[in-house]
């Protein structure tokens, strides 16, 4: 029982360590405890930008091409 104990505790510790990073979009093995350096948080958020502008254009992209294509022969 004593082991059953331990293994709970010490399973609850790393389960808190990873989730910790896991909800902070970190690699699950650092320091949960570490601040984000400035750079680290604008680098961050200046990807997610790109990938939503990116993903904007793409789908501007192809209503343009629908609205623009001939239409179908019969």
């Amino acid at each position: 029982m004593k082991k059953l104990m331990i293994g709970v505790v010490i399973g609850l510790v790393l389960g808190l360590w990873f989730g910790v990073n896991i909800g902070k979009d970190r690699p699950f093995y650092t320091n949960p405890f570490q601040e984000q350096t400035l750079g680290e948080i604008i680098g961050q958020k200046s990807e997610k930008v790109l990938q939503e502008g990116g993903k904007a254009l793409q789908d501007s992209g192809h209503a343009l091409r629908k609205k623009l294509a001939p239409p179908p022969e019969e």
